[in-house]
């Protein structure tokens, strides 16, 4: 099949073969989450789907099933991606282990807060990417510098991640509602309000309640978590039930 390509100086209304145009480049797995990447900052995480994906590069969504299964496991992968940007410099540098530890998790916590709808995502994404599995190593090891015991560290790792990325998920959620601040106030007046006689630890402590500032307060939380971690043994697993005729077999 051929087709007249307008605005040619030569031999004008020559038939030019379709085989003669630019190759388009090879699909790869880097190259759909990179313009992966790219819509979700131009359009929004919600806009990443595979069809529209498939537009942006210029090919039918089968295409992409080949590199990635679904959208859930292209969202994860576009917070891996992302996760390159989290400092992981304070892992190896002097100084304290628990404040470096809660600036590696302050570096997550920011880069999820310039994505709110991603911070929404990672609360259920699995990611698995080279960028996670970085960010896991260094607190496992701040973790083990701080002599926390191995078992104990497994556990906290996530407790740690699952604080950061709520708390920015809220965060993001809380920026782009509208009438958020109006809730804000609200509530304020509300704790102000309370009766002493029906609530009086909230009467006691009401200013407390909406005090400090945001990064103080992250910050303390990270604190309180670590050294829960550092100094809560993990339950007892109970023994594993026996399999019918298991203990026959044992004797």
């Amino acid at each position: 099949m051929f087709v007249i390509v307008a605005g040619m100086t030569s031999k004008p209304g020559l038939p030019v073969s379709r085989r003669e145009r630019p190759a388009k480049p090879a699909l790869t797995r880097a190259g759909i989450i990179a313009a992966a990447v790219d819509v979700m900052r131009a359009e929004g995480l919600e806009r990443v789907t595979m069809r529209r994906l498939a537009q942006e590069l210029d090919t039918g969504p089968a295409s992409l099933y080949v590199y990635v299964r679904n959208t859930a496991e292209l969202h994860a992968a576009i917070l891996d991606e992302l996760l390159g940007a989290v400092d992981l410099g304070p892992a190896t540098a002097g100084g304290d282990w628990r404040s470096r530890l809660a600036q590696v998790l302050l570096s997550y916590t920011l880069v999820l807060y310039e994505h709110p709808s991603l911070a929404r995502s990672a609360l259920v994404a699995r990611p698995s990417g080279p960028h996670y599995l970085n960010l896991v190593e260094a607190l496992l090891a701040l973790l083990s510098e701080g002599a926390v015991p191995g078992d104990r560290a497994a556990w906290g790792v996530d407790l740690l991640l699952q604080f950061a990325t709520t708390n920015a998920a809220e965060h993001g959620t809380r920026t782009e509602a509208a009438g958020a601040r109006d809730e804000e106030d609200a509530l304020a007046a509300a704790l102000r309000e309370a009766s002493s006689r029906a609530h009086p630890h909230i009467t006691a402590l009401g200013a407390e309640l909406l005090s400090g500032a945001g990064p103080d307060r992250l910050a303390w939380g990270f604190n309180v978590l670590i050294n829960g971690v550092r100094h809560t043994a993990r339950p007892e697993s109970p023994a594993p039930p026996e399999l019918p005729g298991q203990q026959a077999k044992d004797r």
